[in-house]
Formats: structure tokens, sequence, C-alpha cells
């Protein structure tokens, strides 16, 4: 191992982690001050668990392997400890064998605590830190009669072996990177078992409970007893004997025994105290509504002192709080205006004031919520705890999230996608207007944005983003009402024909496709419609025509083979009112309908039929948020229907000769830098990449020996400081034909570039083609982002780019090249010259995986590659890499 990975491998932090039970545990390394703990547990094994840990039931047997194994060694071991409050209760070690790509493993868990999932935790764990020393595989000998053992290597969802050999199994387990389903799963159903007591409570308390109406513990205390809490219910006030008709509880100490949720309405500086004091009480969740802690490190870190040590969910603080419209919870334990909107939507929001917002839109169009959770400051629960409460949530069908900050993209990301495949998810677009890009020496890192690597984790993840609030309500308005598209042709209908001109530029806006109608829809249409109304799209019925010929038009429509989605505008007249009746004209239409009406003043409403259990029909004021709406259902739909891609195996890459070659860099470069062009074309070979030789010259003799040994017409670059884009700076000159030539380029460069140019790269000229760029930039939150756009000299002016996170599927390669703006005129039907797009596809891959596997790369710049119709060829390429704490996003944990 390099002294620079070495040096990478630090002692782990501690974490809190869910138990299969929905209780709190949490891991941490052991030392030499955890030895009487470790002797304790494995004395107060079961004879049998002893005999089954080390072969022996003897203390002089295990004794000295426990003084080993709590000895700190950051390269060839590692021990964990799983903690139920201060009490260890399982213990999990690896020990590095001579192969140190191999570690032996081992495990004990205390028998009244086992069958909930540690052991499966702490094996995670322990086999994500052996990967960041490089293990590669764990290996043990387990008994045979040790069922419980070898079940919990299968739970860890890595790939196994197990030999029999006698008595015992010899069990080999790949450490793979990655998210294994059975992992996901089990994240699923402990995730929802510890929100129980947040969404589901059986009693809740409210500290800080107040008999006057303008607080806001009273209006928590009302607002549970408005809606009808199901469960028990416990104000807090110690100058208070009854509020709201309710027995006060004096303080938080004298509370029931193992009260689910306490909503905290205290003074900051009592937060710490009332939470200590709860945890002691068995309370199981927090809802902390009080601000004025996140700036106070006292006050936070106590509170987050309080939360750790009794095993509780908080949410906030800073925060709204907590609503359920379930019939069987009816939770509102917030401050927000009530009643509460019932319905099938969910809400997680980080603003309180987002959050009332949308309760009293959702309200006024006629929709309404199963769940909202406001996170607040997000010290515990987040929006990847509700994405995977909204997995298991059967009364929610809409999932609408308001996030400013990401904890963990990549594991909100894996969520999110998983979510969008069932169900569809709205998120408020935020930072979208950054004042200035990121300091950054290369185009792709200096293009990538936080709003553009935002944008790529929701496309990505099947996330419909949104520009307001009134966007929300209006397309979840569409997708709750109405069922998905088959397609995005849409025929526009209506009895105002200055309308449909606007709602035909909206579609063709939003990209959705404005389509004829068939023959036969024609000839019935023009049965049933005036001379003077247009049958082309937009169709005019003109504004005559009666309520029931209207509706006979539509329903034509619906049945055309050409249409996959109808907009019908509908203005009141003197003699007519189309949209009257409409909705029970459209009831059982496989094919989704909105309405515009002319002169609504509302946002959306409902289109009720006269069955009340029937579907409703939105009905828009504007038909351009109408139309817009339309079309996020409609990407949703291609989206859901879109092959899943998968990350493919590539050939020719040896991801040990390169992480050996960025190792090596940072063991002489502690600080990172760009490697120089050797080390660049090196560590891209080791990813199957080619790039275009060329030869580094320090001066114009060594310029005139490289022209000697190329032999043909070269190409001559600056190698210069602080010069990004060789091109625009003047730094290369072209077709170089003799060394008469090579001299007089060198002079130049040199007088251009002055002190600053460090040589020159010499390089064969390649066949002219299509200049594209790919680029990595590593951002420090969401990970790597891939970039492909055009390339060339004009790269930032024209700045076409698409974007997507690592790992990159190969759907997601093909989508890149689609997503240009100018992807029609270069990989379209009619483009003027047909260009390797299998070849693209391929380097794309290649650079994600680069991306993936290799987080020292902070930046990365292959610009331009030219493309023609047989072959790429790479001539430019820059890497910068820099030192980084290997951090693995799908480890189950909660935020720290």
């Amino acid at each position: 191992m390099s002294a620079s990975t070495a040096g990478a491998v630090q002692t782990a932090e501690t974490v809190r982690v869910i138990l299969a039970d929905g209780r709190i545990a949490h891991i941490r390394p052991l030392g030499p001050d955890d030895r009487d703990a470790v002797l304790r547990l494995h004395h107060g094994l079961p004879e049998r668990d002893r005999y089954f840990r080390f072969f022996t039931t003897s203390p002089a047997g295990f004794e000295p392997v426990l003084d080993r194994i709590v000895q700190p060694d950051d390269v060839h071991r590692l021990t964990l400890g799983g903690f139920l409050g201060e009490e260890l209760v399982g213990v999990a070690h690896f020990e590095v064998l001579a192969d140190p790509s191999e570690a032996e493993v081992a495990l004990a868990v205390d028998h009244r605590h086992q069958a909930r999932g540690l052991g499966t935790l702490l094996l995670e764990h322990l086999a994500s830190a052996a990967r960041q020393r490089g293990v590669r595989q764990f290996v043990a000998e387990v008994l045979k009669e040790n069922a419980s053992m070898i079940q919990v290597f299968r739970d860890a969802g890595m790939p196994l072996t197990m030999r029999s050999e006698g008595s015992t199994y010899h069990v080999r387990m790949n450490l793979v990177e990655g998210y294994p389903p059975e992992v996901g799963e089990r994240e699923r159903q402990a995730g929802v078992a510890s929100l129980r007591a947040l969404l589901r409570p059986r009693s809740v308390a409210v500290v800080g409970a107040s008999r006057r109406a303008d607080a806001i513990g009273h209006a928590v205390v009302a607002n549970l007893l408005a809606e009808g809490f199901t469960g028990s219910c416990h104000p807090v006030n110690p100058r208070a004997e009854t509020i709201a008709g309710l027995r006060v509880v004096a303080s938080a100490r004298d509370l029931p025994p193992d009260v689910d949720l306490a909503v905290l309405c205290v003074p900051a500086a009592a937060v710490p105290q009332v939470a200590e004091e709860c945890g002691q009480r068995g309370v199981r969740a927090l809802a902390v509504i009080t601000a004025g802690l996140t700036g106070d490190a006292e006050l936070a870190g106590g509170l987050l002192a309080a939360v750790r040590r009794h095993g509780m969910r908080l949410v906030g603080p800073n925060c709204l709080g907590v609503i359920n419209t379930d019939p069987d919870v009816r939770l509102n334990a917030t401050f927000a205006r009530g009643p509460v909107p019932a319905g099938r939507i969910g809400v997680v929001t980080q603003s309180g004031g987002v959050g009332i917002a949308l309760l009293e839109q959702f309200a006024a169009a006629g929709l309404g919520i199963s769940n909202l959770v406001s996170t607040g400051d997000k010290y515990d629960v987040s929006g990847n705890d509700m994405l995977l409460w909204w997995l298991r949530d059967d009364s929610t069908d809409l999932a609408v999230i308001y996030v400013e900050s990401f904890g963990n993209p990549r594991k909100f990301a894996t969520l999110a996608r998983a979510l969008s495949e069932r169900k569809p998810v709205l998120a408020v677009r935020t930072g979208r207007t950054e004042a200035a890009q990121r300091a950054a020496a290369s185009h792709t890192a200096a293009a990538a944005t936080p709003a553009v690597t935002r944008d790529a984790l929701y496309g990505q993840a099947g996330i419909l983003p949104v520009e307001s609030l009134t966007d929300i309500v209006g397309t979840a308005a569409v997708l709750s009402w109405q069922p998905l598209p088959a397609g995005n042709r849409v025929m526009v209908v209506g009895n105002v024909g200055g309308i449909g001109v606007i709602a035909a530029d909206a579609c063709a806006t939003n990209g959705l496709a404005l389509p004829d109608l068939t023959d036969q829809t024609r000839r019935t249409l023009t049965t049933l419609l005036p001379s003077t109304a247009s049958l082309l799209n937009p169709v005019d019925t003109t504004a005559g025509v009666k309520d029931e010929v209207f509706h006979d038009a539509v329903r034509a429509i619906l049945h055309d083979s050409n249409v996959d989605a109808l907009v019908v505008l509908a203005a009141p007249t003197a003699v007519a009112n189309p949209a009257d009746g409409l909705a029970d004209v459209v009831a059982d239409s496989p094919k989704p309908v909105v309405v515009v009406r002319v002169g609504q003043d509302t946002v959306v409403e409902p289109l009720r039929p006269a069955d009340p259990a029937g579907r409703p029909v939105p009905a828009f004021g504007d038909p351009v948020i109408a139309i817009e709406a339309l079309a996020r259902t409609v990407r949703y739909a291609e989206w859901r229907a879109r092959p899943k891609g998968t990350v493919p195996d590539l050939p020719d890459i040896d991801i040990q000769a390169a992480r050996a070659l960025v190792a090596e860099y940072l063991d002489a470069n502690p600080d990172g830098g760009w490697l120089d062009q050797p080390s660049v074309s090196r560590l891209l070979a080791h990813f199957g990449v080619p790039v275009i030789t060329g030869v580094v010259a320090r001066d114009a003799d060594s310029a005139v020996a490289a022209f000697r040994a190329e032999g043909g017409p070269v190409v001559v670059k600056a190698i210069a400081e602080g010069v990004l884009h060789k091109s625009r700076a003047g730094g290369v000159i072209l077709g170089v034909r003799d060394e008469q030539g090579v001299l007089a380029a060198v002079s130049q460069l040199r007088q251009r570039f002055g002190p600053s140019l460090r040589g020159v790269l010499v390089q064969p000229m390649v066949e002219p083609g299509r200049e594209l760029l790919i680029g990595v930039h590593n951002d420090p939150t969401f990970g790597p982002l891939v970039a492909f756009g055009l390339g060339g000299v004009d790269t930032d002016l024209i700045g076409d780019r698409a974007y997507r996170l690592v790992p990159l599927t190969d759907r997601d390669a093909v989508e890149m090249l689609g997503s240009l703006r100018a992807s029609p005129a270069l990989f379209g039907p009619k483009a003027h010259q047909q260009l390797d797009t299998q070849g693209i596809i391929d380097l794309l891959l290649r650079v994600g995986r680069l991306a993936e596997m290799l987080p020292e790369v902070a930046e990365l710049d292959l610009n331009p590659v030219v493309v023609t119709d047989r072959y790429y060829r790479v001539v430019d390429a820059r890497i910068r890499v820099a030192p980084t704490q290997p951090v693995d996003p799908y480890l189950r944990r909660l935020r720290t």
C-alpha cells in the first residue's frame, strides 16, 4: 500500500444506524479503552455462541484474540462495535492477510439482540472500511452448525462462495461497490419502522403547550384536537392544569412512559434539557419546532447528544411539524392554519413557509395531502427518509419535495429513482440563478454549477422539476386526476381560435407534437361541425356550436389513433358553456384530458363528473400553465417507459494500474495538481481511451527531434502556465511540415507566451472531423458529473452540453447524445455527416467509469475529441487530481 493510500485511511466516525425493528443503534471503531466491554460481551455469549466464534469455550482461548483486535491499526485491521445506548452488543473485526486484497472477518452479536439486523449492519460497515484499504475479499471459516452466521453473510447481498471443508465452510465474499438490492430492501424496512413513531404515533406530547391562543404551543394542541388525532395527547406546561380541555403534565420528566412523539415548542435554551428528559422517559421521536439552535453550537450539540444517546428520530429544529391525514391516525402536529386537506400527495419540505403555502394551494385546488414533514434545519430526518416511507406507503400516490441542500445526493438519487418507477415525484427547482460559476481551470468544471448538477440528478432519477409552487399544484392535478399518456402527440380543440394559437405555441415550446387527425376523424367532425370550423390542429369548432355538438367532437378526437392527449379550450358564451358536463364525456378515456376555461380566475380546479366516485378533470385558467403541466406528465410517462439501462462491463480497463498511477502522483504531490501529458495518456489508456500520442519538448532542438521521429505533418502546441484553451489563446500551430516550420513555431509560441511557456507538445496531424468535448467535474457534494457537448474553440461560447452523474449507464450515454440543441444536426437522419455514435457512446461510458472508480480525479477535459464517420480521436486531454477522503454514499447510516 502506498503512503498516500495509507494516509487516506482515517478512523471511521461514530455513525447511527437503524435496526430492523426501527430502534437506533450506533457503530464506531473500538480501541484499547473498549477491551473490558468486548470481554464482557464475549463472556456473556452462550457457550454455543462462544464456540461458534472461537472454536473453543475456554477464556484462555479467546482473550489473546481480544487483546489483539482492540489494538488500532489503520492498515491491517479494524474492529467495529455496535451499541444500543451505552451497551456494546455486537463486534465485527477484519484482519488483512498476506495477500493485501484479502482479509479474514469475524463477528459476534449478543444473543439477546440477534435477528434485528445488527450483524449485517456491522458487516456492511466493515466491508466499506475494508474497501478503502484496498481489500477486495473477505474470507472466514464458519462451522456448519452456525446457521445464523451463514445467514448474515448471505444477507449482505454480495457475491458469496462457500466451500465445504470437513465440519466447516470456507466462506469467500467479494466486496463489490454499489448498492445490492438486498441492502436497499433492508434499509426500506428499517427506515419505515423507525419513522412509525413520527408519522403513525399512538401518543403525542406537546412540550411548551400554552393556554394563549396566539402561542405556537397552543396551535399545535388545537390542531391535534381539531383533526381528531386518534391517539392520546399530553400537553406539557409547568403553570397550567388543563389546556383545551386536556389534563396537563408539568414537565417532560412526568410524561407517561413510551410516548411515541414529542413536539417541542419551548425556548431554544431549554431544548437540549427537554430533549434529554424526553429520551429518559422513552420518547421515540422528536419534532422540534423551536428555531435558534443552529447558530449556537452548544445548543445544537446538546440536542443532538440527547437524540443520539436515547436513539430518537428527530425532525427539525426550526420546522413546521408533521402531518398524517390517514383516517387511522389523523395527525396534525403543526402550527399551520387548519383544516388540513386530506388526499394522496406526500410532501417533504425544508421550508415551513413552503409547506404552509402548499397546504393552502392544494386545498384551493381540490387536492389534498397524505402526509407532510417539514424538515427545517434537517439534523436527522430528511428527504431521503420520506422517499423510503413513500416507497411503502399505500396512501401516497404522488410525492412533492422542496429541498435546499442535499446531505447524501447519491443515496437520494437511488431512492428517488426507485420511487419514481412507481409514483411521480415533483421537485421545486431552487438555486437556479448562481451569481457566479465555480472558479475552475477546465471547461467542464466552469460550466458545472450546482443547478446543472442538481438538474442532472433529477433527470436521471425521474424527478419532475418545476419552477414554482403554482407549477407544483397544476402538475399534481394532472398526475392525480388523469391517466399517463402513451406518447407526446397532443390535440388541441376549442371554441376560441386565438387561445388555440397560444396553446399550440406552448405545445411546441414544451416538446409536444401536434399531429394531424386521421381521415376517419376528419369525416366525423365534418358531419358535426359547421363548414367554418377548422379541422387542423388546433381544431376550432367555432364559438356558436352547442354543448352537445362540442362534446361529440371531443369524443371523436379522443378515439383518434393519432392522439395521445387532449387539451380542451372552453370559453363560455351567451349560447353555450362547453365545460359543463365535459367531465362526464371524458370520464372513461384512457387518454389524459386537460381543460382551459377562459375567464377562470383560479390556477386549477376540478371539473367533477356526476358520479361522485368518478375521475375529475383539471380545469386551468391559463393555457400555458395547463400545457406545461401536461408536458411534465408526458415526460414522466416517457421516463417510466424507457429502458432502465445498465452499467456495462467494459474491456481493456486496468483499475489497479490506474489507482497506482494516481497514488504515486499524490505521494509526490500531496496537495494534488494537473498530471503531465505522459501521465494523462497512461491514465486514460488504463481505461481503454486512446489519446493522440505526442512528445513534450522543452526546447526547439527537442521539438525538431520529435518532428523527425513522427515523419509527417505535425501540430505544435504550447504548454503554458494558466492556459486552458490552447487554440483560443493562440497556442496551437497546425500543419507544420518541415524542420524550419518547427523552429518557427517554437519561436512564435515563445514570443507569444514569454516566461509562462514551459515547453511544447508535438503531435501528428489528424483527419478533420466534428470536434466534441467530454469532461468530468467531481462535485464535493454530488460526486462526479460527466459532461458532453460541442468542443473546440467555441465550446464555452456556445455552451451546448448535456450532463449525467455517475454511475453512467448505457441508456444515459445514448440520451446524452440526443440531449444537445445540436443533436438533430449532429446525429439525426438528416445530419450533414454521419458520425461514429457507437464510438462516442463507448468513450462516454469509459470516462464515466474512470470518474466513478477514481474519486481523486477532480477535473477532466477531453477537448477536442475529433469524430468522423469511422472513429474518434482524443486530440487534447487534461486531468487534475486531488486527495480525497473516500465516502461510501450507499452505506446504511443516519445523518451525522
